[in-house]
């Protein structure tokens, strides 16, 4: 059995599913290995993510564990054959490999959700936009890896192109604050004007005139699988990204969007704020 020496996000929960669902059955790794006709060892290493599992194995572990979900089982079985490597492999290695696993998500996902307080979500992004924004990191990045970040960024925008819907509610302050002058911010907002015209994207505005508003504790983002059960949650955090991919979190994060979803503007009365907020630049 060979080995992976780095894991992916998706090889991941993939990984932590199949261990959620042997710890639902009461079962240890000693005995489902035994089921399987293999040692613990390798259990192990298919639960870490450090090795795959064939169709045959996977359906025949999720029987033992008596996971009676078609549907589930069908979607793990997908993310355990799929060998698809996207556009976002040229930059393994160049890049942080959360960078790899964002875009893997999007592309595999079935929505996204994103909730922003002080910057343009990264999907709506014009590439000057995204210049300016990376460049205002502490450390400074070296000019090759801005770059490569840049283009990353303009890259991820490949998945609006296809109709899969996308919900963005953008703080005010975020359309407010000019990461760079004025000509980059109006260009900014003609281009969230623009793409919010889409049928499968929707921009909504939470307003500074809102009373009231806890709203979310910082910028989040949601990624539909293509099972509810298989949803993640991203959180941006100083210590780097998180993928947050448990039941109860996920049920919180889905609070959270509604609630604040709720708080917002609709998408028409969105439009006219984004269109003043223009003139005024």
């Amino acid at each position: 059995m060979v080995l992976r020496r780095e894991c992916t996000a998706r090889q991941l929960r993939l990984a932590v599913e199949l261990r959620r669902l042997r710890d639902a059955a009461g079962l240890s790794a000693v005995e489902a290995a035994a089921l399987l006709g293999v040692n613990r060892v390798q259990i192990s290493h298919i639960e870490s993510g450090l090795a795959g599992v064939s169709e045959e194995r996977l359906r025949r572990l999720a029987a033992h564990y008596s996971c009676t979900d078609e549907a589930f089982v069908d979607a793990l079985v997908t993310m355990a054959t799929d060998r698809t490597r996207g556009w976002w492999e040229e930059y393994r290695g160049l890049l942080p490999t959360p960078f790899l696993d964002i875009a893997e998500l999007e592309h595999h996902s079935t929505f996204r959700r994103d909730v922003e307080f002080l910057f343009i979500p990264g999907l709506l992004q014009t590439e000057d936009y995204a210049r300016a924004a990376f460049s205002s990191r502490v450390p400074e990045l070296p000019h090759a890896e801005l770059e490569l970040r840049v283009r990353h960024r303009m890259q991820r925008k490949v998945v609006l192109e296809a109709p899969v819907p996308y919900e963005s509610l953008i703080h005010e302050a975020a359309l407010r604050i000019r990461v760079a002058d004025r000509v980059t911010a109006r260009t900014q907002l003609a281009r969230v004007l623009e793409l919010s015209e889409a049928d499968h994207i929707s921009v909504r505005v939470i307003p500074f005139d809102l009373d009231g508003f806890g709203g979310a504790w910082s910028p989040m983002m949601l990624a539909g699988g293509s099972v509810p059960r298989l949803d993640t949650a991203v959180r941006d955090a100083p210590h780097g990204t998180g993928f947050i991919d448990s039941e109860a979190q996920l049920g919180v994060f889905r609070t959270v969007f509604r609630r604040v979803k709720d708080a917002s503007l609709d998408p028409n009365r969105s439009r006219d704020l984004i269109h003043r907020l223009a003139k005024e630049l």
